[in-house]
Order: C-alpha cells, then sequence, then structure tokens
C-alpha cells in the first residue's frame, strides 16, 4: 500500500541525481578548461548559417512520417485482400512505410542543409 508513496519521490529524485551529475560535471570541465588556458569562446553554441531552420526540418520529418504511415494502412489493407493475416499486414507495413518515410526524411534533411 506505500508503496505507491515512494515511487513518485524515486522519479523526481532520479531526474534530480542525474539534472545534478550532468551539470557539476559540465562545471569541473569548464574550470579544468579555463586553468589550462582555453579561451571561454568554445563554450558559447556558435550560429551556424549553414544548417536548416528546425521548423523545415520538423515540418519535413512529420509530413513523411504520417505520408509513410498512410501508405502503410493502405497497403496493409491491400496486402489483407490478397490473402495476408490482418493481424501480420497491418502493424507490418505501417512500421516499414514509416520507417522509410523517416529515413526519407533524414536523407531529404542532410540535402536541405547542403543547399542552405
Amino acid at each position: 500500500m506505500g508503496s505507491e508513496l515512494i515511487i513518485i519521490p524515486i522519479i523526481f529524485g532520479a531526474i534530480f541525481g542525474i539534472a545534478y551529475l550532468y551539470f557539476s560535471t559540465r562545471n569541473k570541465e569548464r574550470l579544468a578548461l579555463i586553468e589550462k588556458g582555453a579561451e571561454a569562446s568554445i563554450f558559447v553554441k556558435g550560429t551556424n548559417k549553414r544548417t536548416a531552420p528546425i521548423w523545415k526540418v520538423l515540418l519535413l520529418n512529420l509530413a513523411l512520417l504520417l505520408m509513410g504511415i498512410g501508405l502503410g494502412i493502405f497497403l496493409g489493407s491491400l496486402m489483407e485482400a490478397a490473402g495476408f493475416d490482418d493481424d501480420v499486414a497491418y502493424p507490418a507495413t505501417i512500421f516499414f512505410m514509416a520507417g522509410v518515410g523517416l529515413f526519407t526524411g533524414f536523407t531529404m534533411t542532410k540535402r536541405l542543409e547542403k543547399e542552405d
């Protein structure tokens, strides 16, 4: 009965522990680099003009993912009509075509970043 009350503090404690370790380690690394004489400019994330805007990348990948899912459902219905078991045809084609859509989005994103 009391185990339900313990789970939430454990989850928040794990998240806090991970964040604490991340920030304390990053701080120690930066202090060590400063002691060695490294410039502070390495800590600032530079704006790279060659990358595509994030909204274009997200929109492209989301559109291709949804088109892949739609095509997977369509191919699954064709496979079911051809005599395949619908418990196998639908999930297999949906996941396969969604993966194809995401891979296509990845390659198109690489090409988009090269053009800019």
